[in-house]
């Protein structure tokens, strides 16, 4: 029960969880990170795994990439 109360329907949010959506639908829409036999819309090449842990490895970089921009790192 750590977490704060929200204050009405304009309440903030937290910058980890813009950056999770954020990483979800750039994930989703572009095929980041997913394994080289599954082919999907968007971008092929350089984001692909052969593994599940590479997969998990790619997705943890694209969140750490978001969090930046979202926190207005460059």
């Amino acid at each position: 029960m750590d977490e704060a109360p929200a204050t009405g329907s304009g309440a903030s949010r937290r910058n980890e969880d813009i950056a999770l959506d954020l990483m979800k639908f750039i994930a989703m829409t572009t095929g980041y990170g997913r394994t080289a036999s599954t082919g999907g819309a968007g971008f092929t090449g350089g984001g692909t795994a052969s593994k599940p842990e590479d997969y998990a490895s790619h997705l943890l970089e694209l969140y750490g990439k978001c969090l930046g921009a979202v926190a207005g790192k460059k």
